[in-house]
């Protein structure tokens, strides 16, 4: 009997010795589904997290925790108290992240910062979310996951599956769908796939969101009249980057590529980014204009025009405007 009081008196000073909230930055340690006890101690202790393996296995199987513990991701700190470990351990109590999409984002921008939260690699991340197939199945239009994943704030476990990330951003895309917008998208003979399409392009070029239903009457009347949309964000998106000023050679470049709606007339293949609602709001209900142009001043707002000749005056006043500000701020 003596032995085993022992033992208890030795594993509760240990437990006791814990540091509460420890010491040093949180470190990472991963339980895999089906991990043993055994091997989460043998973490725990190789990072310095748990001192005493021994005790803090008989302190576990004394709690009745070290059969019931969860898989995830968690967070602990050097000599924290082995009640807290348990604890978290015990009702996966895992590291969360705050996932953050913002307005306008392609697949390789999220890719990249969906990898840190899923403990990827980018490129294989990239790879999954320009897949059809892998896209197809989600139920989205295609033909890619390109401007279904809804931009917005989430929440989730630290190394989530990709696949699970994904069905929770398309479910919030497929939210903002009302039954309402559909309706709309049928009565003005546009597909889900053609309004997202034209709203990732009116959301990258929209810098005041006041804008956005002005620039979308532009691309809508461009489309009735069969007039190229000659949308510099979709050569910026075929050529597979940002250029900070598009230049005649960057659309020769891409004349090919199906994207490039200064080679091509109509709407591309698909979205170019993930667009907002509001952009996608923009698209169903667009100003009553019969603008064809516009161009952009300094400031970020617009000039809209209806001729050629109209949008020609345009640029000149906006280049001259912008010179003379630069020469009074030199």
């Amino acid at each position: 009997m003596r032995k085993p009081l022992l033992l208890l008196s030795a594993a509760l000073l240990f437990a006791a010795c814990g540091k509460g909230e420890g010491e040093g930055p949180i470190q990472r340690v991963h339980v895999p589904s089906g991990a043993s006890f055994s091997q989460v101690t043998d973490s725990l202790s190789a990072r310095g997290i748990v001192r005493g393996k021994t005790f803090f296995k008989l302190y576990a199987r004394l709690s009745g925790v070290d059969g019931n513990i969860k898989p995830g991701t968690y967070g602990f700190r050097k000599e924290q108290s082995w009640g807290t470990i348990i604890q978290d351990l015990r009702d996966g109590d895992v590291l969360t992240l705050r996932f953050v999409i913002p307005e306008g984002w392609s697949l390789d921008r999220i890719a990249k910062r969906m990898a840190s939260l899923t403990e990827q690699d980018s490129m294989a991340v990239l790879d999954m979310l320009t897949d059809s197939a892998f896209a197809a199945r989600f139920d989205v239009p295609g033909p890619t996951l390109e401007g279904y994943l809804y931009p917005a704030t989430y929440e989730f476990d630290v190394g989530v599956p990709v696949d699970s990330v994904v069905r929770r951003l398309v479910a919030r895309y497929q939210q903002a769908w009302t039954p309402a917008l559909r309706a709309r998208a049928d009565s003005i003979e546009m597909s889900e796939r053609e309004v997202v399409t034209l709203a990732s392009i009116v959301e990258k070029e929209a810098k005041r969101r006041e804008e956005m239903p002005l620039i979308a009457s532009v691309y809508h009347n461009r489309l009735r009249i069969g007039m190229a949309l000659q949308a510099d964000p979709t050569v910026q998106y075929a050529l597979g980057g940002h250029r900070t000023r598009l230049l005649y050679s960057h659309i020769r470049d891409a004349a090919d590529n199906p994207y490039n709606t200064y080679a091509n007339r109509g709407l591309p293949p698909g979205p170019i980014g993930s667009p907002s609602s509001a952009a996608i709001k923009a698209v169903l209900y667009p100003d009553s204009t019969k603008f064809l142009y516009f161009v952009a001043r300094p400031d970020g707002s617009h000039v809209f025009t209806g001729s050629l000749a109209e949008h020609n005056r345009a640029k000149l006043a906006v280049r001259r405007a912008a010179a003379a500000t630069n020469s009074a701020q030199k």
